[in-house]
């Protein structure tokens, strides 16, 4: 992957974690023969094409988060409950 194509992508999708579910996604739908959005210089990788089309805004995302249902200001967040572990007292 070339860094200025990074660069480029984080300015049209500022998080990290999305970019990166993006690129994997799209990689997946060019190796399985879906064809590029956009032109690209031969013996470029599937990453630097999915990371061109996002930089081009070829590709977007929307956010699903609080549209299941609910409300999204009712969502919480619950602990994951703590693991006590005691030793055996021999007898």
């Amino acid at each position: 992957m070339k860094a200025e194509l990074v660069k480029a992508a984080l300015e049209a999708v500022p998080n990290q974690q999305i970019l990166v579910n993006m690129v994997s996604r799209r990689v997946r739908q060019l190796c399985m023969g879906h064809r590029p959005l956009v032109e690209f210089a031969p013996g470029l990788g599937h990453a630097d094409v999915a990371l061109t089309e996002i930089a081009s805004k070829k590709l977007t995302y929307e956010s699903t988060f609080g549209q299941n249902g609910k409300d999204a200001a009712a969502a919480q967040v619950v602990q994951f409950p703590g693991i006590i572990v005691s030793k055996k007292k021999a007898a």
